[in-house]
């Protein structure tokens, strides 16, 4: 983490606010170009490594405006949905980072993406167009492992932990990882081997930025028993400072614990601080000294 608030030093000033509405915005306008021409994002937005090779470096960033919503057949009212989600989950991502480490962070998704487009590329000895990316789910991944007990309403109706969410969807992604693999050792096709192979490699490659994230963000220092036992004394003072109490009745010995709203008067004709409830406060005899 030294080293990102080295780079954010230097070159904070250049981060992109709200980058997320910016982004919002380019989902809009693909989803507007694949409802004129389905046809038109794989001939020339998608991230074709073989095409990139050839001059048409574009496709570098036009990829990630991929409508894998709209494309899926689901609709504009899903897509709608998507689009504030990732918002929402950008916007919170950049709020609780900073701009920067936002920026660099999805900005990161982007190039493990790249990364791993060209090892499928290499493996496979030929050009397989990409448009579904991982950059979205690396983002929510990110999402769930700061804000855990944030709860989305599944099918509207059902509140759900978003912790829970992710936890099934990294099983899917394992699951699809695993099946890849399994695939790719059965296979007897040397073709259909290497892509198999190739699509496991890329999944991991392109969730990179959250596995760096994800470890950068773990605190690996062993605590000594010294520590331990400082921190199970503090512990026990705290414990002990919830019990004590700020009223108490000097007849019934009843405290603001009993009855939040029971009020509590010090008498001026008591010699000494002694402090009665209302019930009491006008029917004790009074201290004399």
């Amino acid at each position: 983490m030294k080293f990102i608030n080295k780079l954010e030093k230097k070159f904070g000033r250049y981060a992109i606010h709200d980058l997320m509405k910016y982004i919002i915005t380019l989902y809009v306008l693909g989803a507007l170009v694949y409802l004129i021409n389905p046809y038109f994002y794989d001939a020339y937005l998608s991230l074709d490594i073989g095409k990139v090779f050839q001059g048409q470096i574009w496709r570098l960033v036009t990829f990630i405006i991929y409508p894998a919503t709209i494309s899926g057949g689901f609709g504009i009212f899903f897509f709608a949905i998507e689009m504030y989600l990732y918002f929402m989950i950008g916007r919170s991502l950049e709020n609780a980072w900073g701009a920067f480490r936002f920026n660099l962070y999805y900005l990161s998704g982007i190039l493990f993406n790249i990364v791993a487009a060209v090892i499928l590329y290499f493996i496979i000895g030929g050009s397989y167009p990409m448009g579904l990316t991982f950059i979205n789910r690396s983002m929510f991944f990110a999402f769930a492992a700061i804000f855990p007990n944030v709860q989305f309403l599944l099918f509207f109706v059902l509140p759900v932990k978003v912790k829970h969410l992710a936890y099934i969807y990294a099983a899917i992604i394992g699951y699809d990882i695993f099946k890849y693999v399994r695939y790719a050792f059965s296979a007897t096709n040397p073709f259909y081997r290497n892509f198999y192979l190739a699509m496991a490699i890329s999944i991991i490659v392109a969730l990179l930025n959250f596995v760096i994230f994800f470890l950068a963000t773990r605190n690996y220092r062993r605590i000594s028993p010294a520590a331990q036992k400082r921190r199970r004394t503090y512990q026990k003072q705290v414990n002990r400072s919830k019990t004590i109490t700020r009223h108490k009745c000097a007849v019934c010995g009843r405290t603001e614990k009993d009855d939040e709203n029971l009020e509590f008067r010090f008498c001026s004709k008591c010699d000494g601080n002694y402090e009665y409830c209302m019930e009491h406060l006008f029917t004790h005899t009074h201290v004399k000294k």
